[in-house]
């Protein structure tokens, strides 16, 4: 499972330095695609495998999961780490995420999500009282 919040950078061709506890579960391979609210998500291969099959089965005739589909897995990019754990962020994805030399990667349970660490910052001042002042179940079961 992914958790925290780490700061690496990019250097200047597009490699970024996976945070230490991350690498042994994405030494095998990973892959990197578009994520909600203009992030990227990382995905272990077998994660990433696992929520390909999940998208076979949404029916061809629904046009948003067409549309869902088309964008996710368009943008999507295997990738093996380097032996310094140094992975490489495709030009177009790094534009898609804004992302700069300064990176904010977090832990988000099966993923990674990388994000520019202005736009991260931004993200959690606008969501994080949202969180704290929860009165009801968002997530069925969770707490």
């Amino acid at each position: 499972m992914f958790l925290g919040t780490h700061t690496p950078r990019l250097d200047d061709k597009g490699r970024l330095f996976l945070p230490a506890k991350f690498r042994d579960r994405l030494a095998g391979g990973l892959v990197v695609t578009r994520g909600q609210e203009r992030c990227l998500y990382l995905f272990p291969m077998d994660e990433f495998l696992r929520v390909a099959e999940n998208m076979r089965n949404t029916p061809l005739t629904n046009k948003r999961a067409r549309d869902y589909l088309r964008v996710f897995l368009s943008g999507a990019s295997d990738e093996i780490p380097d032996k310094q754990g140094r992975v490489t962020v495709p030009s177009a994805l790094r534009q898609y995420a804004g992302l700069t030399r300064d990176c904010t990667v977090i832990g988000a349970g099966t993923r990674v999500e990388l994000w520019d660490t202005t736009a991260w910052d931004a993200y959690l001042q606008s969501n994080e009282q949202g969180f704290a002042d929860q009165s009801e179940e968002v997530i069925p079961g969770l707490l």
